[in-house]
């Protein structure tokens, strides 16, 4: 499972520059979402046709038809792609009213979301652990909403960074149960993050034209844009997302949702870095119960599997993973 982990924190690592390479770029939030939902898209699309030119040029193309149960995981992970590209739209907009660091931090009280249904809708026990956890990160969320609103920033930004938390919740949960309905499809990682992306573009390109008119799909980008957007579209969006949804369908659903905070916590660091944006004592304090908690979560999962007895794991801190086949 270490390739899995690998790819997943990588991919962490450029979404939580995200923001930065958007101040950058002199486009509204929602162009800025469809260019880089679109390169994202071309970049994923180029390899994956080439992908399957070769294997078909090596092997026999002997595909058998499509099962139901594969047709209906290709439509999850198109939904899941859907929902990326929503929270998306809400997040870039959250990025511009409330600023970089505490939109990423509201966002990604996502995975709390997730935590939270997965013993309905995975039928993953959560521990008393995971629930100190859990405690933790909504604690911190809480009093950065609070920080933000006291030093007058915008009501609708935490309102939409809340809002694509929940679209966020909703892409991971249909990107795991795509996987475990077709344990197959955990090995097309390349096929699967392009039908991700593009079902992203298609959202973001719908709701631009139906709001801003057609038009609006082909902005007018300044040559200081093209390095940012380009940076933005091809390796955050386009390798960022081949590596998040290769590795997620590997990983539990609740590795997943913890580790994930390696994303604002960059995103934080970096704004305040590069950007200047200032973190008051309260954000602070919140963004220490956010990140703590996660881990918490994670780590306490993993000490308590090693020191138990016979080195054995216990039963409530089982996670399952995505069976393969060979």
């Amino acid at each position: 499972m270490g390739k899995s982990y690998t790819a997943y924190l990588s991919s962490l690592l450029l979404f939580g520059s995200n923001g930065i390479l958007a101040a950058l770029v002199s486009l509204s939030s929602l162009s800025i979402v469809v260019v880089r939902t679109f390169l994202g898209a071309l970049f994923l699309g180029v390899l994956f046709a080439g992908a399957t030119a070769l294997r078909r040029r090596n092997e026999a193309d002997s595909r058998a038809p499509q099962s139901p149960r594969a047709i209906a995981s290709l439509a999850l992970f198109a939904a899941s792609g859907a929902a990326l590209g929503a929270s998306w739209i809400v997040l870039f907009e959250a990025y511009r009213l409330v600023g970089v660091g505490t939109a990423s931090l509201l966002y990604y009280c996502g995975p709390v979301i997730v935590m939270g249904i997965t013993p309905l809708v995975f039928k993953e026990r959560l521990s008393a652990w995971k629930l100190y956890g859990f405690a933790a990160v909504v604690t911190g969320a809480v009093l950065i909403s609070l920080q933000a609103l006291d030093g007058g920033q915008n009501p609708s930004g935490i309102l939409l960074g809340g809002m694509a938390a929940c679209f966020y919740a909703a892409m991971i949960v249909c990107t795991k149960k795509a996987a475990l309905l077709d344990p197959d499809a955990s090995g097309q990682g390349l096929r699967n993050s392009f039908i991700q992306l593009f079902a992203g573009f298609l959202v973001a390109a719908g709701y631009c034209a139906a709001t801003q008119g057609p038009a609006a799909l082909i902005p007018a980008v300044a040559p200081s844009d093209i390095a940012p957007l380009l940076m933005l579209g091809l390796v955050n969006t386009g390798m960022g997302c081949l590596l998040y949804f290769w590795s997620i369908g590997r990983l539990p659903v609740q590795t997943v949702a913890v580790c994930g905070y390696l994303e604002p916590l960059s995103a934080v660091v970096l704004a305040t870095l590069l950007l200047g944006e200032p973190m008051g004592a309260a954000q602070v304090l919140g963004a220490a119960f956010i990140i703590g908690g996660a881990a918490f979560c994670e780590l306490s999962g993993k000490m308590r599997r090693n020191f138990a007895p016979n080195n054995k794991r216990h039963p409530v801190s089982q996670v399952p993973t995505v069976s393969r086949r060979a």
